[in-house]
């Protein structure tokens, strides 16, 4: 076993690190969510990826199929981007608001102006 042979494994610590980068190292309220969501997406992969076998099939019990995939993975997930849907959703709804409040929505103008109130 080689590690090309977990690609896939290697585009999820990838989007892991860069979804996380980009929420610490920039200051725009929607660069922050933009990355979030990067870093989600690495999540959802990194659940779904294990749950498919390469010639599995559906779980329908035939003596005709011998491999099954979970299928548990894919709808928990489907579950999650749901939530991760409208928790972006709240998150860019707050920054409209923010920047209605303050004028900005850069993190380091935001501040100042927060602890002078």
């Amino acid at each position: 076993m080689t590690l090309a042979n977990h690609y896939s494994y290697w585009v999820i610590i990838f989007l892991a690190i860069a979804g996380l980068y980009i929420v610490i190292a920039r200051g725009n309220l929607v660069k922050k969510l933009v990355g979030l969501s990067i870093f989600q997406t690495s999540v959802y992969l990194l659940y779904v990826a294990p749950g498919k076998l390469i010639g599995g099939t559906a779980p329908i019990v035939s003596p005709q199929f011998q491999v099954y995939s979970n299928p548990l993975p894919h709808v928990l997930i489907l579950t999650a981007i749901v939530v991760g849907v409208a928790t972006l959703a709240l998150g860019l709804a707050l920054v409209v608001r923010l920047e209605e409040a303050y004028g900005s929505i850069e993190e380091d103008e935001i501040l100042p102006q927060d602890r002078d109130a």
